[in-house]
């Protein structure tokens, strides 16, 4: 019973975490939704295409249950899942990574949580694993991502949250007049008070 609970809990967190970091490309252009907006390049459309990979993977390839989508094997990795290429639509990506819920979904949804994986990828003595931990493994990648997405979504036009229907209006006088706030603050803590004006 703990166990159909605990799956229920994390599975429901993986579907509310993917749908957050898709609405990170909501209403965004199409150079804005690809282009890099880290010194590493990192992007909004580039993350999603990193998480139908994992998600692809790891429900996929360590449970003996490969993906449908035909994923270059994981010993090629190159780095192209960071990033969309000229020839790659949105609508290419966003359907590669809701075609992987499917999945992943239906691994997870048919397997227990001590079902044996295989993750060849991670260093010995770790590969051998279970759905339970993949699971938790994965909850962490799209945090993470998620989290990634948020500031960079925040950086290109200062919309910020995980869902569409908390999202405020943006008000650019109480965001400036906080900022300045907290420099003060910083400021003061380095320098002292006679800096801090």
């Amino acid at each position: 019973m703990i166990d159909d609970l605990a799956k229920d809990v994390l599975h429901g967190r993986l579907r509310r975490d993917r749908e957050a970091l898709l609405w990170k490309l909501d209403g965004l252009s199409e150079y804005d939704a690809r282009r890099p907006l880290t010194a590493t390049g990192t992007n909004l459309l580039g993350l999603v295409k990193h998480m139908a990979e994992v998600e692809a993977r790891y429900f996929g390839e360590v449970f003996d249950r490969p993906s449908p989508e035909g994923l270059p094997r994981w010993q090629d990795h190159d780095g192209s899942d960071h990033w969309a290429a000229e020839d790659e639509t949105r609508e290419q990506i966003v359907g590669f990574y809701r075609r992987t819920w499917k999945h992943a979904d239906a691994t997870i949804s048919e397997l227990p949580l001590d079902t044996a994986g295989h993750v060849p990828w991670w260093p010995d003595p770790r590969p051998n694993t279970t759905l339970f931990a993949v699971l938790v493994h994965v909850l962490g990648e799209i945090n993470r991502h998620t989290g990634h997405a948020d500031i960079l979504r925040e950086g290109v036009d200062g919309r910020t949250g995980m869902r569409s229907q908390y999202e405020q209006e943006v008000d650019e006088e109480a965001r400036a007049a906080h900022r300045a706030k907290l420099e003060r603050a910083a400021r003061s803590a380095v320098f002292g008070s006679s800096h801090s004006a």
